[in-house]
């Protein structure tokens, strides 16, 4: 049987993580409950398991908030990933079966299908994951993969809203390519570099400040 509080907590992470509750949004219980037909009780234990994730704040007078996105937890979730996949593409360069090249073309040449789509930025998101996930699943480490997710709430949302921008999508696209290419071609001295921009190009640009201020936390 399914676990009514289990999935009104999944539904409201979707939201969260799609910004369809954008951070610093107030979730009224009294409008929880009227929504998702459920008392104020099992409400609270959502409330507080949201809150332990970080998908929410709670404050004394203004209640319960969609979190502002903690750039500090980005930052240090972006030094993770890069160290981490700077080592796990250097082992697939070395020794990659052959269809894990066979899956990581497939989703690059996904991403390429989906440029053109209404929701681009969505699947082309959804790929994206998909194609770093596979990198920890090639490499045995989807333990780390599944261990980041825990803790993403503020970089998934930090991805998706530079993601809106047609020529961030283009420019990841040309970057899976050369990290394919690396792997391809053993080519290890370019890797630690491409990673880097892969990853961290982001970090210190604008975008975010200059057109989602109000979304970031101060």
């Amino acid at each position: 049987m399914a676990n009514p509080k289990s999935e009104i907590l999944q539904q409201l992470k979707r939201d969260i993580l799609t910004l369809v509750l954008k951070p610093g949004s107030i979730l009224s219980e009294t409008a929880l409950s009227e929504r998702f037909e459920i008392s104020r009780t099992p409400l609270r234990d959502v409330l507080k398991q949201l809150e332990l994730e970080n998908y929410i704040d709670v404050y004394p007078k203004k209640g319960n908030l969609v979190s502002y996105i903690d750039l500090d937890s980005v930052e240090q979730i972006i030094y993770l990933r890069s160290t981490l996949e700077k080592e796990l593409i250097k082992d697939l360069a070395l020794q990659m079966p052959l269809k894990g090249t066979l899956e990581l073309n497939r989703i690059v040449a996904l991403q390429e299908q989906v440029m053109d789509r209404d929701d681009a930025h969505e699947a082309f998101l959804e790929l994206d994951d998909a194609f770093h996930h596979t990198l920890f699943t090639l490499t045995g480490r989807e333990f780390l993969w599944n261990l980041i997710q825990q803790c993403n709430v503020h970089y998934i949302r930090y991805r998706r809203l530079h993601l809106l921008k047609r020529d961030k999508l283009e420019a990841l696209l040309q970057e899976h390519r050369r990290l394919l290419d690396c792997i391809e071609h053993r080519d290890l001295d370019s890797v630690d570099r491409l990673v880097m921009q892969h990853l961290r190009g982001d970090i210190h640009a604008k975008y975010l400040q200059e057109n989602f201020a109000e979304y970031i936390q101060s």
